[in-house]
């Protein structure tokens, strides 16, 4: 598998991985479209897709206007083989370099993402949206991990 910045061909397989999950799902698939895509992954952030024989299986987006993670998603066949990790690692390793403000996330309680977020050192400080966990990350915290 490999990591790399996401392209705008990309987009159709970027949602395949969006609304084949089984946690976080959209009310309504067609509430994300692929000019939404393309506006965070190239206009107010940036992205990432992992690659496995030519498939993309996860991606990740870091939203810079926001200071927020827009997406961190990875298909259901290919769950607990770290893609999740090397994308939000890539990911913030880029947004801290981009700026030093504070990144913000939220997402639904009690799943799988949210224990992912508490293991990577995200603090809980509150909540967002329809009941959401928000979770926060300092540069400095990220720094000194």
């Amino acid at each position: 598998m490999i990591i790399r910045e996401a392209r705008p061909e990309d987009i159709p397989q970027i949602q395949i991985v969006r609304n084949s999950v089984k946690e976080n799902t959209l009310s309504d698939p067609g509430l994300v479209t692929d000019k939404d895509c393309e506006e965070f992954l190239f206009r107010r952030g940036k992205g990432w897709v992992g690659e496995a024989e030519g498939k993309i299986v996860g991606f990740s987006i870091a939203d810079l206007k926001e200071n927020n993670i827009w997406a961190l998603f990875v298909h259901p066949d290919s769950e607990n083989q770290g893609v999740g990790r090397k994308l939000h690692d890539i990911m913030l390793d880029w947004y801290f370099e981009q700026k030093k403000d504070d990144l913000w996330l939220g997402t639904s309680p009690g799943t799988r993402a949210e224990n992912f977020y508490r293991k990577s050192g995200w603090k809980e400080t509150g909540t967002h949206g329809k009941g959401e966990v928000k979770f926060e990350m300092t540069y400095e915290h990220w720094k000194n991990k």
